[in-house]
């Protein structure tokens, strides 16, 4: 077993997952720890997620957005083996609107919360048009096909565009910070089209197709934004640096950051690195 066939069992996943999404618009009665409603939809792929992925031998571990705490494989010891988070169904609110959505899954070698460091791998499938796998693993970016659970590769070496093109912050504009705000106009002047659809895999990837910057930053009321560091920060924050990009929580790299509780928030930019450097000094001012 390896870090492949937890990619391939969530690229499996995946294809089950969007089969389904047409009768699992509703929502349950429940909540995400994040305080979130969860639609059918949500409960179907984390719990899909969990069955297979702890099925693995190589996998010690399973944490998800759409629980409270890691579930531990019964037969795979924590020191032997990786441990997964996932993003179930990022940008699910997006099923209504029949929008993008997406998977996120991060890799670790230690149990979590982890910090950045730890992260050995990590991958998104984008539920467009068509169904398509991105994947860091060893400093190189992969992107694939996927149909019928299996991957086509459709670039070997994918890189983020040095002229960036497109942009996308989430939150109401009157809830940013001044700074902030300063910063939105400024590259709205160099002419940076705004691209924002509400999932985060979705807008992340027209950054990495297109080149541009993607954040969801500090709030008024909400000084750490919405977006979960161990889910969502780490994994799309390996991905776009692979690429060569940058990440940053507003101060500095988001893989320097070890989240202190499995659902901890914070700001996240994520893009060329030319535009994040400009982000840190723009909020350092």
């Amino acid at each position: 077993m390896s870090v492949d066939a937890i990619f391939e069992t969530v690229a499996d996943v995946a294809g089950e997952v969007r089969a389904a999404l047409g009768e699992r618009r509703s929502y349950t009665a429940a909540e995400n720890p994040s305080g979130e409603t969860q639609l059918a939809a949500d409960v179907y792929a984390d719990e899909l997620l969990e069955e297979r992925l702890l099925a693995l031998d190589d996998v010690a571990a399973y944490a998800s957005e759409e629980r409270p705490e890691v579930i531990e494989s019964a037969t795979t010891g924590a020191d032997e083996g990786f441990h997964v988070a996932c993003d179930p169904l990022d940008g699910s609110s997006n099923l209504k609107s029949n929008n993008g959505m997406g998977t996120i899954v991060s890799v670790y070698d230690r149990p979590l919360p982890a910090p950045g460091d730890a992260l050995v791998a990590a991958g998104y499938v984008l539920y467009g048009p068509i169904t398509t796998m991105v994947t860091a693993r060893d400093g190189r970016v992969r992107e694939f096909l996927v149909e019928d659970g299996s991957r086509e590769i459709l670039e070997a070496d994918l890189q983020i565009p040095e002229d960036p093109v497109v942009y996308g912050f989430g939150g109401r504009a009157p809830d940013w910070p001044d700074r902030f705000a300063d910063y939105v106009r400024a590259i709205e002047d160099d002419r940076l089209k705004l691209r924002y659809g509400g999932a985060m895999v979705a807008d992340v990837n027209q950054v990495l197709t297109y080149g541009g910057i993607f954040g969801y930053p500090m709030l008024s009321g909400h000084p750490d934004g919405k977006l979960r560091l161990q889910f969502e920060g780490h994994p799309m924050a390996a991905i776009v640096a692979a690429a060569g990009g940058a990440s940053s929580d507003g101060v500095g790299s988001l893989l320097d950051r070890t989240p202190a509780e499995l659902h901890e928030r914070s700001p996240l930019f994520v893009g060329n690195e030319s535009l994040v450097d400009r982000l840190e000094a723009a909020l350092d001012e």
